[in-house]
């Protein structure tokens, strides 16, 4: 059974970082694509960021946001740098069963319980 368990999330001003971790488990983490995505009130879940061999961003946190992974601790971090007000929302991270996935959240098959991200202005 596959558990992802995000931590890390908060209240911070306006310019200020976050560093959200997912720790994965219940199965070989190395070989498959892992995901961050967001939600705020009344809006879609949207992609953020995805890594496999690659990485991806959504356009709005691109040059902001950074993902990376250590496989050696199964767990996939999202750094968070010049937040934005509009970034608040409940953030989860998604693991994929193939080895490449990007910002279609079909291609998701495992999901954590959300971490809350608030910016204050």
């Amino acid at each position: 059974q596959v558990q992802l368990v995000e931590s890390g999330g908060g209240l911070v001003q306006a310019g200020g970082s976050l560093r959200l971790s997912c720790a994965a488990s219940g199965r070989t983490f190395s070989r498959f694509a892992m995901g961050w995505f967001r939600q705020a009130p009344g809006k879609e879940r949207e992609f953020v960021a995805a890594i496999s061999w690659n990485t991806w961003y959504a356009d709005s946190v691109k040059g902001r946001f950074t993902i990376s992974r250590d496989n050696a601790k199964n767990t996939v971090y999202l750094q968070m740098n010049s937040l934005k007000p509009e970034d608040t929302a409940v953030y989860y991270c998604a693991e994929a069963s193939t080895v490449v996935a990007g910002p279609d959240p079909t291609e998701y098959d495992y999901w954590g319980q959300g971490t809350q991200v608030t910016v204050s202005s």
